[in-house]
């Protein structure tokens, strides 16, 4: 395993983190808690999670991600959860998800809320890593590929919030912020508020990147370079896409087989996109998963690629495909590929 230390902190962190959000609900506790298990014998010491999860939620499950972490927290004692990087997220407002907090905004009121239930589900003192999960402000994001009109009910609040994240750090809650679905306006916003107040500064970004949507290659990713922030990559695998296995039609007990409303990777131009990436995986030795995620993990700005599984024979093959380094034909092959078909799934 490769290690490595997320810009401007002190966190250590696995070249693989491992996502959770089936928990508690397409996976049991047990099942939790083997993966976690399996992860760590791995080398792995990077968890993700968020207060909303697990993925499909409502009223009813709601919390169950951070509660069964939590347990297998609990299980392996205090010494152990010392090795861990733990990351997790606040819900901003707009995802129809009023059952988690009324409002769902990024004031003190419910900053201070979110971080004392995570702590209390995750059973642990203090959280490594703290994300917001998306802006508060309307942009485009989620498969949306541009904006109509700029929100002008929004305030501007990047300072407020920063100095939050400060409160909460010198109490010893949180150690370190991050941002998540965002753009480059929000991210030099917030590096540009903490520098200038001498506030938190965000060490990470989580947004999507895979071989069907390298969009944060275009401005983000030369943010990150010149600005030292790491990108923790979710959906490398596009909800499966990428494994091969919906190519002749969405496998029902699959993710995207469960929850239709994903409908980010489900146009005729992934479907097409993908084809092409397996021929030309397969053309070269390779499985799709294990050129997909390669291809993630190569990136200069990546810190972290994000995997998650249902199954630890998943696991098993997403944490080996790691091993795979990519070579200059590949490379050039998925390049080929892009340019036909160009960021299918924004």
């Amino acid at each position: 395993m490769i290690y490595t230390t997320l810009p401007h902190s002190d966190l250590k962190v696995s070249s693989i983190c491992l996502g959770t959000m089936t928990y508690g609900n397409q996976n049991s506790e047990a099942e939790a808690h083997e993966q976690l298990d399996y992860a760590v014998e791995h080398g792995i010491n990077f968890l993700d999670t968020a207060e909303m999860y697990p993925i499909g939620g409502n009223a009813t499950i709601f919390g169950n991600t951070e509660r069964f972490i939590g347990s297998w927290i609990a299980k392996i004692g205090a010494s152990e959860r010392e090795k861990l990087v733990v990351a997790t997220k606040i819900a901003g407002p707009n995802r129809g998800m009023e059952y988690i907090r009324k409002p769902l905004d990024f004031s003190k009121k419910s900053i201070v809320e979110a971080v004392e239930l995570s702590l209390k589900n995750l059973q642990t003192e203090y959280i490594d890593l703290y994300q917001m999960h998306w802006p508060e402000r309307v942009m485009n994001m989620f498969g949306q590929r541009g904006i109509s009109k700029i929100d002008t009910q929004w305030q501007e609040n990047f300072f407020e919030i920063l100095s939050i994240y400060d409160g909460l750090i010198k109490e010893g809650k949180i150690k370190h912020i991050g941002v998540s679905n965002e753009n480059p306006y929000g991210v030099m916003k917030f590096l540009n508020e903490s520098e200038k107040h001498n506030l938190p500064r965000i060490v990470t970004i989580q947004n999507p990147y895979s071989l069907l949507n390298r969009l944060f290659e275009v401005g983000l990713s030369e943010i990150c370079l010149r600005e030292s922030v790491g990108l923790l990559a979710y959906s490398p695998l596009a909800f499966s896409f990428l494994t091969g296995k919906h190519l002749n039609g969405i496998q029902p007990n699959s993710r995207l087989g469960l929850f239709p409303q994903f409908t980010r990777y489900s146009s005729e131009n992934c479907r097409k996109a993908t084809q092409l990436y397996n021929q030309l995986a397969l053309d070269n030795g390779l499985t799709l998963t294990q050129m997909a995620l390669a291809f993630v993990k190569q990136q200069e700005f990546v810190s972290s690629t994000i995997i998650g599984a249902t199954s630890i024979k998943q696991l098993q093959e997403n944490i080996a495909a790691f091993e795979v380094v990519l070579s200059p034909e590949v490379l050039a092959g998925i390049n080929k590929i892009q340019a036909v078909y160009p960021d299918p799934a924004p």
